[in-house]
């Protein structure tokens, strides 16, 4: 064998393999390994995005100059392969096809992998449930939920519309000519692809599958982790746009994947990062320090050299879970996800009845509503004005750790504040609203908030959720909202770490749109996104002894 001087292999590559899949058509792959006759682990890495770029050519050196065949790919459709690219929909049979043909190949021991982040991490589930049988492990980077998890709203999110579009011809469209803020505006959702100048025909598919159906659950994978026996390592930051998904995998193989073996080898790592992981130690306004950009790289070579070349490295004897704690912003190690010393404690709403924007009377406690205060706050929810939603207009980053203050000056945004804390609080895990409300409307939505507020007033977001009105009893199970009764609403807030210091206050915020990270709930209950009509909804928070909305906060003791 040839080794360069550094101790690790020369590289040899070969472009454009192609690569047949069942049905007669072939896939295009680059193809890195080491110059040797030895025979290596393969890693199957498969893209929408293009295999050419600088970044994919320096990260398939990396592991192929450390004894790996690594298999970049162009999915169905895209770049080099043939075929027709339909978004997830051949990714399962493809995979296991390209996993298959990577491990009969001459210079591969048998043992395959799989990684990459958001869309090729999700595909490698996918792949996963069709059990190609020399699949040993995945690392799953930033990965997309099931439909409806990251948006429960029976559509596409607006900033979806820019994704189909960079990805509807056969290389990457440029986003940036495309004027995307006037876009999100068009209504009815359904024809909004022709003001960017294409048909997008699976962004009308979507639409009119507005529920959770059979044709939804084709692409679903977080429903049968029990049936996957593999070896995971999850990865996403705090500000990830798709962050949702990772503890969600995380939790579903540790608790029900198909062997004992495949549950006690899961990994998480939560960093203080966006979609695109691991790049800067800052985000927006946000400097984390430099503990907060890792040796990423370095930590996947590790896993893959113990699951694929049976190395006793020690990785599988180190805690597996591994976070970021933002505002102390250090990086620390657990035994579980969510934290097993976690103290669920519930931050009650309240106010004189006029908690609307920051300058009102809104009060955040651990105190539960007595008899005698004002039982709710009302505000009008307009969708003709909708409450902004701070964000880049391409679907690159959605939200990040944003100043929400001068959003807060509007009536249609209930703020709720606790005092200046005494001392440092920690909060780390999944974060839940329990919101009691009632509508003028058949159909709304609900949305909330958690922030830092800093002692100079800076508001800065840490995570947020919604709910839709229709979609109380499940996203397959639609039915428009009784005006005037109070419902209870559950909405899931994602997760977080982060320590709120001393002289900060915690923050939750109550509105009915945040756009365009959502599309605007046009109030009438019409079917969704092929409808131009709207109305002003009257929107009723309660927070009474009888129906004490709180935001759930996974409190660990310091």
């Amino acid at each position: 064998m040839s080794r360069a001087r550094s101790g690790t292999w020369e590289v040899m590559v070969q472009r454009d393999v192609r690569v047949p899949m069942r049905d007669g058509i072939t896939l295009s792959a680059d193809v890195y390994r080491p110059r040797s006759q030895e025979e290596v682990p393969a890693i199957v890495v498969r893209t929408p995005y293009g295999k050419t770029g600088d970044e994919i050519d320096a990260t398939a050196r990396f592991f192929a100059s450390h004894g790996y065949g690594v298999v970049y790919m162009d999915v169905r459709g895209r770049g080099d392969s043939e075929g027709e690219f339909v978004p997830y929909r051949n990714e399962g049979r493809d995979g296991y096809d390209s996993i298959e043909w990577a491990a009969a190949q001459p210079w591969c021991s048998g043992a395959v992998g799989t990684m990459g982040a958001s869309y090729l991490a999700r595909v490698q589930w996918l792949a996963a449930l069709h059990h190609p049988p020399h699949l040993k492990t995945m690392i799953s980077i930033v990965t997309p939920s099931d439909p409806f998890v990251e948006w429960p709203t029976g559509v596409p999110t607006p900033h979806h519309l820019c994704w189909l579009y960079m990805t509807s011809g056969r290389v990457m469209q440029n986003v940036d000519v495309i004027d995307w803020e006037r876009i999100y505006w068009h209504l009815p959702l359904e024809t909004m692809d022709e003001l960017t100048g294409k048909h997008l025909p699976h962004w009308r598919e979507e639409i009119r599958h507005p529920q959770l159906d059979e044709w939804w659950k084709e692409i679903s994978y977080q429903n049968r982790f029990h049936e996957l026996d593999l070896p995971v390592l999850h990865i996403s930051g705090w500000y990830d746009d798709e962050q949702v998904g990772t503890p969600l995998n995380y939790m579903g193989m540790v608790r029900h994947a198909a062997t004992e073996r495949a549950r006690r080898s899961q990994k998480l790592i939560m960093g203080p990062w966006p979609h695109r992981i691991n790049r800067s130690t800052r985000l927006g306004e946000i400097d984390f320090g430099p503990e907060s950009v890792i040796d990423l790289l370095g930590y996947q070579l590790r896993w893959f050299d113990h699951w694929l070349k049976g190395e006793e490295n020690g990785i599988m004897d180190e805690p597996p879970v591994r976070i970021f704690v933002m505002g102390e912003n250090r990086w620390r190690e657990e035994e579980d996800w969510p934290l097993p010393d976690t103290r669920w404690t519930r931050y009650y709403l309240h106010s004189g009845g006029r908690a609307n924007s920051r300058f009102g009377d809104g009060r955040l406690s651990v105190d539960p509503p007595e008899e005698g205060e004002a039982p709710f706050d009302r505000y009008r929810y307009d969708p003709a004005n909708p409450v902004p939603y701070i964000t880049d207009m391409t679907s690159a980053q959605i939200g990040g750790p944003d100043d929400y203050s001068a959003v807060e000056r509007r009536d249609d945004v209930l703020v709720y504040t606790t005092p200046p804390l005494e001392e440092d609080l920690e909060v780390t895990g999944p974060v839940r609203m329990e919101l009691f409300a009632s509508t003028s409307a058949r159909d709304t939505d609900f949305m909330a908030k958690l922030l830092d507020v800093w002692p100079n007033g800076f508001a800065q977001r840490l995570t947020d959720g919604m709910v839709r009105g229709r979609f109380l009893k499940g996203m397959d199970r639609p039915e428009l909202l009784e005006p005037g009764r109070i419902y209870r609403f559950e909405i899931d807030l994602w997760n977080t770490s982060h320590v709120f210091k001393k002289g900060h206050r915690i923050r939750v915020e109550i509105a009915s749109s945040a756009f365009p990270k959502y599309d605007r709930n046009l109030n009438t209950g019409a079917p969704l996104g092929r409808s131009t009509d709207m109305e002003v909804a009257e929107q009723t928070v309660y927070h009474s002894k009888p129906h004490p909305s709180a935001i759930l906060l996974p409190v660990i003791s310091r």
